[in-house]
């Protein structure tokens, strides 16, 4: 098959997957309306031809408890999986015996330390880009970031490509393996990116009007003709096409080791490719919240300037309300008033609804969990350690699906990019080359120790129900059972404490030598006097 042939091959299964999601898109709308209202139109055919930039999108949004709540969300996943302050993963090697090998450790620490290097360079824009997938994830339940390497230099450059533009498909294990990203570009931007691949008749318009938008379709796939001998593309798992959508044309081809557009869901309905959102689930709530705040609105209106009911006889045609104002016949000769305020109801029945709607809203989107310790700040340690155990059990069903279907894949993904760029990536131990660089990812962040907390609690309920036991039975033997100098600085990880802040076990020796030996010495002095003592006891009685 030619490359124009597997063009319009593209467009064709392109347009068969946009065809199919007419109603996620019409969902998406809704959603975006009341949750990011900046990107109402965005599933709109032919954006941006059909949108005004600039625009205001809240004039039907009176209530902003959805909106805060998707940034807070955003903001928690950020800091339960991927915190910019710490290393949030280590890599090591899928084999237990290599793990043991001092260069194989050294390796993998080096490795790790440049990957975090890259990922948070400045010119690298991780941290922006993953902060609006967050987003995409709690909005719409799906999102996705391309990952490739800098332009001009190496290093790694990321781009959170937003759900209008993305349209995929899963293999028969439901792991995504196919990807259209159908995007806009100006003709200056096209021409930065492939020069002159372009051809001509967007050339000619580089003059005339560089600022002119046009739309591109990249389409990766798996490579079903892939040569294992070969080096180039032809031996890649992935396939890569450019091309323009006016005239078909192809402007670049390659392909990829691994899969540029790690792909996540959040909540994922049977038979469903794309994934449905906290969004989606208080969207009910939110229409509601929204009427509710608008009625409360028209009714604080009415009460703060209220509306009049006057008897009509006249005499009240002058009436004003104006402050200081005197109106005379306002009130008949028994000093009854004639003009009184139409009754506007209490607001209380609709304050207790919005405030019910509020606390979905925010238990939905994890903000409410969030703020236990927050709102407790009295709590023991055994506390908080319950109460983080807790955290940890109910995020792990739907927070560590990310683990595997977000960073997993971009980490792989990032990887293959610095290990393709000369001299990046140190060069690896013969025993980890034997073994084909097999590494697995071991997560480390706040997400992952919520999960051991369970461990913590179990080891600090035993240890405390042996110290009771103790207590009773003047016993100390009860705490033999436990290995301490395993459980204390296994404990201060879990509770997040940086590994370089706990001593080492040749440092811990020297310590108790250095307390045995004081300790020694305190007895001698302590038993000096009593020594003495004795010893002239001895010497006057041998006299």
């Amino acid at each position: 098959m030619g490359s124009n042939d597997a063009t319009l091959e593209d467009f064709v299964d392109f347009e068969r997957l946009k065809g199919r999601r007419g109603n996620f898109e019409a969902h998406w709308t809704e959603v975006a309306e009341r949750f990011l209202p900046e990107q109402s139109f965005d599933f709109y055919s032919n954006f941006p031809a059909e949108r005004t930039r600039g625009e205001k999108r809240m004039s039907q949004i009176y209530d902003a408890t959805g909106m805060v709540a998707l940034d807070r969300f955003g903001a928690i996943l950020d800091s339960l999986l991927t915190p910019s302050n710490q290393r949030w993963h280590l890599l090591k090697a899928s084999d237990d015996n290599l793990n043991q090998l001092r260069d194989v450790q050294i390796w993998f620490a080096e490795v790790n330390k440049i990957l975090f290097k890259s990922r948070y360079a400045p010119g690298a824009n991780f941290v922006s880009q993953n902060q609006q997938n967050y987003q995409s994830l709690g909005a719409y339940g799906t999102g996705c970031l391309f990952i490739d390497e800098l332009d001009g230099g190496r290093g790694l450059r990321y781009k959170n490509v937003h759900l209008s533009q993305i349209y995929f498909k899963e293999n028969h294990q439901g792991l995504v393996d196919t990807a259209y990203r159908y995007f806009p570009m100006t003709v200056r931007q096209a021409y930065q990116k492939w020069g002159d691949k372009l051809p001509d008749k967007y050339k000619k318009r580089l003059e005339k009007n560089p600022e002119e938008e046009f739309f591109f379709l990249h389409a990766v796939k798996p490579n079903t003709d892939i040569d294992p001998d070969r080096i180039d593309a032809k031996g890649m798992k992935f396939t890569s096409r450019y091309s323009c959508e006016e005239g078909k044309d192809l402007l670049d081809e390659g392909g990829y080791q691994t899969f540029p557009y790690p792909i996540s869901r959040y909540y994922q309905a049977t038979g469903e490719v794309y994934g449905r959102s906290p969004a989606m689930r208080v969207l009910p709530a939110a229409k509601v919240l929204n009427e509710i705040k608008k009625t409360l609105m028209k009714q604080g209106h009415r009460a703060l300037d209220p509306v009049l009911l006057a008897h009509d006889d006249g005499v009240l045609d002058s009436f004003s309300m104006k402050p200081g104002s005197i109106n005379f016949g306002g009130v008949d000769r028994s000093g009854r008033p004639l003009v009184r305020a139409l009754p506007t109801g209490s607001p209380i029945a609709g304050k207790d609804q919005a405030k019910e709607e509020r606390e979905l809203i925010n238990d939905v989107f994890l903000v409410t969990l969030f703020q236990i310790l927050v709102d407790t700040p009295t709590m023991t340690a055994t506390e908080v350690v319950e109460r983080t155990r807790e955290k940890g059990i109910l995020l792990a069903p739907t927070v560590g699906r990310q683990n595997s279907e977000y960073l997993g894949p971009t980490i792989q993904r990032e990887l293959d990019v610095l290990s393709g760029q000369a001299g990046v990536l140190p060069p690896m131990p013969p025993a980890l080359l034997e073994a084909e660089g097999d590494y697995e990812i071991q997560y480390d962040s706040p997400m992952s120790r919520m999960q051991r907390a369970e461990e913590l609690s179990g080891a600090m309920q035993s240890i405390n129900h042996a110290t009771d036991l103790v207590g009773i039975t003047g016993n100390a033997s009860h705490l033999d059972h436990f290995d301490l100098d395993a459980i204390v600085p296994e404990a201060a990880l879990i509770r997040g404490m940086p590994a370089k802040w706990i001593n080492d076990p040749g440092t811990i020796k020297k310590i108790r030598a250095g307390r045995a030996q004081q300790a020694q010495a305190q007895q001698a002095i302590q038993a000096a006097p009593g020594a003495a003592a004795l010893m002239n006891a001895t010497t006057k009685a041998t006299e």
